[in-house]
């Protein structure tokens, strides 16, 4: 691995990471969310995955398993490492507590009750840990797909920030109505997201300590699982929630149709 793509895809990250920044200070902005706004936006980022992984990354990762196990064991071994990545995000998405998800955000008053505020508070704590659980993986995700391929990282990267905005929102509303502090909110929401940085640097150390082909080659059909399952479990749902379903849909296929066109053009 060379030390400028190692930097870059760090970078990177941590950009995307640090999205839910953007999303924290929305929430001061604005006291409404427009739903179909976060509609469109989660469903574009799927539409950006979704795409990215099943027709860029999986077959570079049986690509390069085919060229290292052979015909036989190669799309073996990529189909297990794809699943096994669903099957990673599926076991963190479980232990995270439902009354966290990230993306109920709601409209919330201004006008709070003072028993109401500890439950607030709790609230954006809870989701707060919850996203940081989820940011680990999607932290790895985008870090080996920049090290991978630099041309297809800026997009995957813009598609999990947009995802992290309103994960940002999530966590700084509450917390912001029930201190009535921006600054407590803002770096509590930031916080959340460095935990994708923190999954890039796990990534980095264990492909730098065990790197071989095999093993990146599972990483990259595992990164596509992972992607996936966020797509489909997080992204979709949310954002048939937050808007209509044309709105979710037309999204999702324009986040598919840019993502095809820079991958043409690039």
């Amino acid at each position: 691995m060379e030390s400028g793509d190692v930097l870059f895809a760090f970078g990177i990250t941590l950009a995307a990471g640090l999205a839910t920044a953007i999303g924290s200070l929305i929430a001061f902005l604005k006291k409404e969310q427009s739903p179909a706004f976060l509609a469109a936006m989660l469903g574009f980022s799927a539409g950006v995955m979704i795409y990215v992984s099943m027709i860029e990354i999986f077959p570079k990762a049986q690509e390069a398993l085919v060229s290292d196990l052979g015909e036989t064991w190669g799309p073996w071994v990529t189909v297990l490492g794809f699943f096994g990545g669903i099957g990673l995000i599926a076991v963190i998405d479980r232990f995270v507590p439902t009354e966290a998800n990230p993306h109920e955000l709601g409209n919330v008053s201004s006008e709070i009750e003072p028993e109401h505020r500890a439950k607030l508070m709790r609230m954006g704590v809870f989701t707060a840990i919850a996203i940081a659980i989820h940011n680990f993986p999607e932290g790895f995700a985008t870090f080996l797909s920049a090290l991978q391929d630099p041309e297809i990282a800026i997009p995957i990267a813009v598609a999990i920030a947009l995802h992290n905005i309103p994960e940002g929102i999530a966590v700084s509303a509450p917390i912001y109505y029930a201190t009535g502090s921006r600054k407590k909110a803002f770096w509590l929401s930031a916080a959340s997201g460095l935990a994708e940085p923190l999954g890039a640097l796990v990534g980095y150390l264990v492909l730098s300590t065990f790197v071989s082909d095999t093993l990146m080659g599972m990483s990259f059909a595992a990164v596509a699982g992972i992607m996936i399952f966020i797509s489909l479990d997080e992204l979709l749902p949310s954002a048939e929630e937050f808007g209509k379903h044309h709105v979710a849909m037309y999204s999702l296929v324009s986040g598919m149709a840019v993502m095809a066109l820079s991958l043409l053009l690039l």
